[in-house]
């Protein structure tokens, strides 16, 4: 069973949105025994907080709930715990290489690494309006889907 780990800067927009999604994904499949998610941040501004005001509620909008979700900095035993970690990001991938030892590089990847036609970064949303939080979410959508297409083909149902 693969360890999925999410991150952004703050762990309250993007990384647990990406986590509910990709939950919501398992489990409509019903994969979500077979797979285990999380999500952290680089940086300690909210630990402790739930997911942003803003994307809670354009989350539910979508039937998905993520109150019960509470930010934390990625710990160094994470890269020991998780097959893949998934920056949204690219300075967020980069902190990350720079705090996991080298032999975890290998397991750190793009969040839309297996959508490029959306970009290279999920575009934070905190300091936007509602229509930046549902760009950001169709987004993560897309990109979880591509990313669950992916690890159907090698991980889950090789």
């Amino acid at each position: 069973m693969p360890n999925i780990l999410f991150v952004c800067l703050g762990n309250i927009c993007r990384s647990p949105t990406a986590q509910v999604v990709f939950e919501d994904l398992l489990a409509t499949r019903n994969l979500d025994a077979d797979v285990w998610v999380d999500s952290a941040g680089t940086a300690d501004y909210h630990i402790g907080e739930p997911p942003c005001p803003l994307m809670l509620q354009v989350a539910r909008r979508r039937g998905l709930e993520m109150a019960h979700l509470r930010a934390r900095q990625i710990r160094p035993s994470d890269f020991e715990r998780f097959d893949y970690i998934f920056a949204m990001d690219r300075v967020n991938l980069q902190d990350l290489l720079r705090l996991a030892p080298p032999e975890h590089h290998p397991k750190i990847h793009l969040f839309l690494a297996y959508a490029p036609d959306l970009g290279m970064d999920v575009p934070d949303p905190y300091y936007g309006g509602e229509k930046q939080a549902e760009r950001v979410l169709d987004i993560i959508e897309e990109g979880a889907m591509a990313l669950l297409t992916q690890l159907l083909r090698t991980e889950i149902c090789p």
